[in-house]
């Protein structure tokens, strides 16, 4: 698992890139608070050849986003994660701050 940040000169936007080794997989996308946790509106990570999964999405620097991966239909927690924070289920949700 993997997060790159690309902050942008002159720009309130950070390029965010997840990757997610996942062989095995078939779907992975990303849902947080950065798009209300909606499957729909999730970002799609893209299967290259090497089983790993990989988007990127723009975000608002100086803000802390909460996400999890979905994967198949199971959400997991980055572990390179800048945080943790409990939800509202009992588990936590990964944070990314920028």
């Amino acid at each position: 698992m993997a997060i790159t940040k690309q902050y942008l000169k002159n720009k309130s936007i950070c390029k965010v890139t997840f990757s997610l080794p996942a062989k095995e997989a078939q779907k992975v996308s990303v849902l947080g608070s950065f798009n209300e946790w909606s499957e729909s509106d999730a970002v799609q990570l893209k299967k290259l050849k090497n089983g790993t999964f990989k988007g990127t999405v723009d975000l608002l620097k100086d803000h802390s986003y909460e996400f999890k991966y979905l994967v198949d239909g199971t959400f997991i927690n980055d572990e390179q994660a800048d945080a943790y924070k409990p939800n509202v289920f009992g588990g936590e949700n990964a944070v990314i701050n920028l």
